[in-house]
């Protein structure tokens, strides 16, 4: 990066897949582009997800049509783009009495199947929850489920892909670069970068800049000046714990809470279940580094309603 201000159509403040997905989309238009990223590429939110391609199943209940089937129509894109990184998941959602009645699973899963279009993926069914099969490490007493399809990511990788993309159409990228401000200048942004590990300054100046900085977004937005922004932003913590793999099997178990919320347990790197996750409000990044012992608590105590050998806390 030069001293000098550079000139683009498009700055975008933030090396997650938000902004990696839309630095390739504007390069790929041929817009010229740079993105910076105060830290690692993909280096907080976006590698620490459920590592999900899926549609929202609970977002049904909200009557979220539009959001599942656009975002089941993006699973088949990403099937189809990057199978390296992306392979289908069945998922097993066991039938508890008094949580969900079973003819509104049926429901809820018929529409996840038809909403997003042609599918590659099987379709949902009813199932037997046997041991050796999908109700592996289950108590055995929850005989019934559902079953139905959805899809794994690496998603520090589809970062980086995304970004190699942008790159190979023409984008600049600049990691461990921190956005210092930001000012109208004319008809554009004339902004004030800082290299993280030297210190050095530099300006770019672009017609248009994106704020894709995630959970750093409003400290972007006030490094602009701010202004009258009606939406405000919440930042609301979503935890995992791993644990040594609970069950047998390849498939992922989608399961039920007295909350209303749904708890994933994944089979992780082979020897691991990933497990998660809370939703707990903060008020600061600072709050949400770090896992809670509630939040653990939380976790273990949806997964052991389930588990016929109950996980402990250590």
């Amino acid at each position: 990066m030069t001293q000098a201000a550079d000139r683009f159509d498009l700055l975008v403040v933030g090396g997650g897949i938000n902004g990696a997905g839309i630095a390739r989309d504007a390069a790929g238009r041929g817009l010229r582009v740079a993105l910076i990223e105060q830290g690692d590429f993909g280096g907080a939110t976006s590698s620490a997800s459920t590592k999900l391609i899926h549609g929202g199943l609970r977002y049904l209940e909200h009557y979220e049509f539009r959001l599942v089937a656009e975002a089941l129509a993006e699973r088949e894109v990403l099937l189809r783009l990057a199978p390296h990184i992306a392979w289908p998941l069945r998922f097993v959602m066991p039938h508890v009495a008094g949580l969900r009645p079973a003819w509104m699973i049926r429901a809820g899963l018929w529409l996840y199947d038809h909403l997003g279009g042609r599918s590659s993926l099987p379709g949902s069914q009813a199932v037997r929850l046997t041991a050796d099969g999908f109700g592996a490490g289950l108590d055995p007493r929850i005989r019934k489920g559902f079953a139905y399809s959805d899809a794994w990511v690496d998603d520090a990788r589809l970062v980086i892909l995304n970004l190699r993309s942008a790159q190979a159409h023409g984008a600049t990228l600049h990691a461990r670069t921190r956005f210092v401000s930001a000012q109208r200048d004319g008809s554009g942004w004339r902004a004030v970068v800082e290299n993280a590990a030297s210190g050095e300054r530099g300006e770019l100046r672009a017609r248009v800049l994106v704020n894709a900085a995630g959970p750093w977004v409003k400290p972007v937005l006030d490094a602009t000046g701010g202004g009258q922004v009606p939406a405000k932003v919440q930042l609301v913590k979503g935890s995992h714990i791993v644990v040594p793999r609970a069950y047998r099997g390849e498939h992922a178990y989608i399961l039920q809470n007295h909350d209303k919320r749904i708890v994933f347990m994944i089979p992780y790197e082979r020897d691991f279940t990933l497990i998660g996750t809370t939703d707990v409000a903060v008020a600061s990044l600072a709050e949400a580094r770090v896992i809670d012992v509630d939040e653990t608590r939380y976790l273990l105590d949806a997964v052991n309603r389930y588990l016929v050998r109950p996980l402990a806390e250590r």
